[in-house]
């Protein structure tokens, strides 16, 4: 590559009208008036070079005896490329990979906002895609692989039973106590145990109405004989509850590591601090001021509720929603703090002259929060007319805010329900029979391999099929 400098060769072009391009070996003639049409893009900025360096800066070799351009690109692409030149538009083939074909237009200078009217829609959704798709393959990943954990810490467990004392027979408690709907028996128990759950909080409703009260000797309001029993039968059933369950535990250290767990002892412990406290203040009148912590325990019981999840799939899928999704609900509270303190100050601003109920910062804030939730409790409204606008912007705001990150929130919900229903599905059709006796002779994870089969088969078939899902069923084969 020897003769006349660089910047003669390339007024030489101009001068001529066209130059020579060499891509990948694909050789065109382009006119310089055609690449000038566009001088920001690689080759239009070629024609303003004035130096060799500046040159090379652009394309990856110069011939100055053939006064031609090479450019190690790839020839196939490059035709989509002439095509702008001459036309202005780009075209997407539906053959192209639509990163390859990104990539390409990025090297040679061209904005992907000349992507042409009918190519444009399909091309930013082939490009959003494979972002949906790794998320939903990630996700679903991670959800196939605690599950595929689950099941095998279900038979990790199961199997330690395996030389216990009464191993069996207490197997088969555990495993009607811990999970409803896996026999008859567990199916009565789960009965009896909501049925208890809601008697308990519906006695505590009707206790505080004033019919269902009967005053004592110096005229304040007791509880109701009747419902004291119930009362007591309850922590009865829930105290037998945990301790049959405790019981029969394949690990004593872990189990209070469960929620579940913790839930039914939360349950019952208000009472008997209660039953402390009450003995403490009839033998010390002293300490009478105990009584409020006493009554602060009771309404305590409410929180029984919350055993039901043990016996509801919504309520534990709703809870692991809420375990896995703290970036999608953190970024609701981000959204609405935000949105909070932009309106509450302006309503400030406009209304605190003419309103009483907006003329702080701080009350401003509870009917910005008010508004932005679309609660709309209408203890505190706007008067003047900037008011009543910035309260409908506050309110409308609110409901593109929520909205959003809701969305998120339900996807993960329905797909941890559509994942529960299968655990519970595959643990029901666990068998323990005598086969049990020949785990610690094999690997647990091969020997158990065909029972997880169908589970994996069925969290395959409820999304896309994925690579982490395909290699996963292999690995079981």
């Amino acid at each position: 590559m020897t003769g006349q400098s660089l910047w003669d060769v390339s007024e030489a072009n101009v001068e001529d009208g066209e130059i020579r391009i060499n891509v990948g070996g694909f050789k065109r003639r382009l006119r310089s008036h055609t690449l000038l049409r566009f001088p920001e893009t690689r080759l239009g900025r070629l024609l303003l070079c004035h130096s060799r360096e500046a040159i090379l800066e652009l394309c990856d070799d110069y011939d100055d005896v053939q006064r031609e351009f090479y450019f190690d690109r790839n020839p196939e692409l490059f035709p989509y490329v002439l095509h702008f030149y001459h036309t202005g538009k780009l075209h997407v083939m539906a053959e192209l990979c639509v990163f390859s074909f990104s990539q390409e237009i990025e090297y040679w200078g061209i904005n992907e906002f000349f992507i042409d009217s009918c190519c444009s829609y399909s091309y930013h959704g082939r490009k959003v895609e494979p972002e949906q798709e790794k998320w939903d393959e990630q996700s679903d990943q991670e959800s196939t692989t605690s599950s595929f954990d689950e099941i095998l810490a279900f038979y990790n467990d199961a199997s330690k039973f395996d030389g216990q004392p009464l191993g069996n027979f207490r197997r088969q408690l555990w495993l009607a106590l811990d999970n409803p709907g896996y026999s008859v028996l567990s199916r009565v128990f789960s009965v009896l145990s909501i049925l208890v759950v809601l008697g308990s909080i519906i006695t505590m409703c009707l206790n505080s109405l004033p019919d269902f009260q009967i005053p004592d000797s110096q005229g304040t309001p007791g509880e109701d004989p009747r419902f004291e029993i119930v009362e007591h039968f309850g922590i009865a059933w829930f105290t037998f509850e945990l301790v049959a369950r405790f019981a029969v535990a394949p690990d004593f250290l872990k189990f209070f590591k469960n929620a579940l767990n913790l839930i039914d002892l939360m349950s019952i412990v208000p009472f008997y601090i209660t039953l402390v406290v009450n003995l403490v203040v009839e033998s010390t009148p002293t300490l009478a001021n105990l009584g409020r912590v006493a009554q602060v325990l009771r309404l305590m019981r409410i929180f029984r509720i919350l055993k039901l999840a043990r016996h509801s799939t919504g309520l534990r899928s709703l809870g692991a929603t809420l375990k896995y999704s703290y970036k999608e609900v953190g970024l609701l509270l981000l959204y609405l703090s935000v949105g909070i303190s932009i309106f509450s100050v302006v309503a400030y601003t406009i209304e605190k002259e003419e309103n009483e109920g907006l003329a702080t910062i701080p009350a401003c804030w509870w009917w910005a929060t008010v508004s932005m939730t679309t609660v709309g409790y209408g203890d505190v409204v706007p008067g003047t007319t900037a008011g009543k606008l910035t309260a409908s912007a506050c309110i409308l705001a609110g409901i593109l805010v929520v909205v959003l990150p809701i969305t998120l929130i339900f996807n993960k919900f329905s797909h941890f329900y559509r994942r529960q229903k299968q655990l519970e599905s595959a643990m029901r059709s666990c068998d323990f029979g005598d086969g049990m006796k020949e785990v610690p002779s094999v690997n647990l994870r091969d020997y158990y391999a065909h029972k997880v089969k169908s589970l994996m088969a069925s969290l395959t078939n409820m999304s896309r099929s994925s690579p982490s899902e395909l290699s996963l069923n292999d690995s079981l084969h």
